[in-house]
């Protein structure tokens, strides 16, 4: 053996033992645990704001069920007093009835109280309100037609200064400039947001009173306090609800200044496109005021059921964003502590396999390059890669004894295995055609034979029910005649069922019972065909179009022809599911050298692919799963073919199908070629 041939490093880094060793040592550890955290992190991430968006959800759920309750409550109430006795016994003093409605308007917490008599005259609280046509208020109008009710409505200025000055005093809102919302050239808002309930009360009258949501700051914080009770969201979680007329804030906890609501801001663009104008929910995170919350608003509707304004509840995102970003930076600083602590180790452990491996590799290089007396050197080591080295070593000595051994027979061998393996593949394949001819052959054979032997079985016992059907007939001689039509009937079915037979035994043994000596004209063929196919064809609402100029006959059956006619006008009445137009030509030509009667059944239906085209004519190959066998165009390429004809198809999807038979004329020496 030779001295070890000198090691040179690899001339590129990144294809050395060296660099791939060191990238299975670290792709765990710097690629795929990142990765797989980072994935786990997003996920995480994802479902968080899952939460928050269905927390808030929930919680704008709360808030719409406190505000129905507000409704129902101040309907319950006005109905209740108007059904009272002490509202009944006041009689019709108008100071006592004054005095009555002012005393139930301040312990109910109305902001204003009126009730509507049968004549039209109206007795409020405070005294002197009165609405100018209260019955055009849906509320007002169903209270008078016997209908309590409550809901919200939207007073202008004029309204509410006719009920109180006070109330168009509170309801007005100087507008606030917004970041987000939508232009306006408005600088107050006058109108007022009211609880509207009413119910009927004596002499066919009505008792309405509200509340002004405007400035309602107690309704407003207590919605807030039951949506986010202390506690909730943490210390540092704000959570804030919001009445909205229109897109203005009339009455809100949101904070503009640290002791100042929000009170005449205005709601984001965004969010009025989603809410006032389409009429949708919002659950998403929206700009409020000065800050990013959480949000979820929904629309308010008016008696009128037109949107007037928004339900809102939220919470501050911030304190919720700082902690993700705590979580995140908390997983961060896991990561780099374990991959400080883990990638020195990795290393180590993978220097002691890729320097023994880059030895090997060099040496290999080396041989390759043709000096078959290099050796690794490494020697017994203790370990695999020792053991490996020395066999290598091993493996070495006898590669250079027998290369010149191998040089010499190697080519011949491939040569010899080439050849083998061509011979092997053509035999291979035709195995497998021959393979699949048998198997169609065997299949076809035995439905031949079992149509065969069903027909004859059939025709057992036909024979004894004709000849018994004859000897009643004889027996009862005169008395018969009762039942001659019955007789008929049995005898027509009777010839139906022979008919039947008769066909059965044609297709399984057509060659038995063909006319060939024989002529037929197509053009009548066809005409013969077209009511055994005219349910179908009215049914499917296919329009038939037919040009039938043969004028001579053809060498084929007129069973067969008419067999191959009707399964080529079914496939196309079912290629036409939405109806369509079914188009019969023929016409004569010269062809293969000889006259020919050219037959050809086209449809507008849905076409077929190149890939079921080449596959139509094969045996029990169907694109109609359980509806089809198969069989109908391989059956009729046979008729056609023994006849001396063929039958092609063209077609397309979306464009239909044409199928074309070319037949023989048939030389009865009665007809002119």
């Amino acid at each position: 053996m030779s001295e070890p041939a000198p090691l040179t490093p690899p001339p590129r880094f990144w294809r050395s033992v060296r660099a791939r060793m060191l990238l299975i040592a670290l792709l765990p550890a710097l690629i795929l645990l990142p990765l797989v955290l980072a994935s786990t992190v997003k996920n995480w991430i994802d479902r968080f704001d899952e939460v928050l968006i269905a927390k808030v959800g929930s919680e704008l759920t709360i808030a719409h069920q406190h505000l129905a309750g507000l409704l129902s409550d101040r309907g319950a109430d006005i109905e209740a007093l108007s059904q009272s006795a002490a509202f009944a016994g006041i009689g019709d003093d108008p100071a006592a009835l004054g005095a009555f409605l002012e005393e139930r308007r301040a312990a109910l917490g109305l902001d204003f109280l009126y009730f509507l008599d049968g004549t039209g005259a109206v007795h409020s609280a405070p005294a002197g309100g009165r609405l100018a046509d209260p019955a055009r208020w849906p509320v007002v109008a169903a209270a008078l037609a016997g209908g309590a009710g409550a809901g919200i409505d939207i007073f202008d200025a004029a309204d509410l200064h006719r009920l109180s000055p006070d109330l168009a005093s509170r309801a007005r809102l100087p507008l606030v400039e917004t970041r987000a919302a939508v232009p306006t050239e408005r600088t107050e808002e006058t109108r007022g947001m009211v609880v509207h309930a009413a119910a009927p009360a004596r002499g066919g009258g009505a008792l309405v009173g509200g509340t002004l949501l405007n400035r309602n700051l107690a309704f407003i914080d207590e919605i807030n306090t039951l949506v986010y009770p202390a506690g909730r969201l943490g210390d540092s979680g704000q959570g804030t609800a919001t009445i909205f007329l229109d897109d203005v804030r009339i009455s809100t906890n949101v904070r503009l200044f640290e002791d100042v609501r929000a009170l005449g801001t205005r709601v984001s663009a965004a969010v009025r496109a989603r809410v006032l104008d389409e009429g949708q929910v919002w659950l998403d995170r929206a700009f409020v005021v000065n800050d990013w919350y959480v949000s979820a608003y929904e629309p308010i509707t008016d008696t009128f059921g037109a949107r007037v304004g928004m339900l809102y509840v939220g919470f501050l995102e911030a304190p919720f964003k700082a902690a993700e970003r705590q979580t995140l930076f908390e997983i961060a600083a896991t990561l780099l502590i374990v991959l400080a602590v883990s990638v020195p180790v990795l290393l180590r452990w993978a220097q002691g396999i890729f320097a023994p491996l880059e030895r090997m590799n060099a040496t290999i290089e080396t041989v390759e390059k043709g000096d078959l007396g290099a050796r690794t050197g490494i020697g017994a080591a203790d370990d695999e890669i020792g053991r490996v080295a020395s066999h290598l070593d091993s493996l070495l000595d006898r590669l250079q004894e027998r290369d010149r051994a191998l040089r010499d027979w190697a080519e011949e061998l491939e040569a010899r295995v080439k050849d083998r393996t061509r011979d092997l593949e053509d035999a291979n394949r035709q195995i497998e055609a021959t393979t699949r001819q048998l198997i169609v052959s065997e299949k076809l054979a035995a439905i031949g034979e079992i149509t065969a032997g069903v027909a004859h079985e059939i025709n057992n016992p036909l024979a004894v029910i004709q000849g018994n059907l004859d000897v009643v007939r004889e027996d009862l001689g005169a008395r018969a005649e009762p039942l001659k039509t019955e007789f008929t009937l049995i005898q027509e079915q009777i010839q139906a069922i022979h008919i039947l037979v008769s066909k059965l035994l044609h297709f399984a043994r057509p060659e038995e019972y063909a006319d060939a000596g024989s002529g037929n004209d197509p053009d009548t063929v066809i005409r013969d065909t077209m009511p055994l196919v005219h349910h179908l064809l009215s049914k499917a609402r296919v329009e038939v179009e037919m040009d039938l100029s043969a004028g001579v006959v053809v060498a084929m059956n007129h069973t067969e022809l008419q067999q191959v006619l009707i399964n080529l006008m079914v496939n196309a009445v079912q290629a036409m599911p939405e109806g369509g137009r079914l188009t019969l030509r023929t016409r004569r030509e010269e062809a293969k050298g000889r006259a020919m009667v050219r037959i050809s059944v086209s449809d507008t239906g849905t076409g077929m692919p190149p890939e079921v085209l080449g596959r139509i004519f094969d045996p029990f190959f169907t694109t109609k799963r359980s509806e089809g066998t198969g069989l109908g165009l391989s059956i009729s390429r046979n008729l056609v073919t023994r006849s001396g004809g063929t039958i092609t198809a063209d077609s397309a999807p979306g464009q239909g199908t044409r199928f074309e038979i070319l037949l023989p004329v048939a030389d009865t020496g009665a007809q002119a070629l």
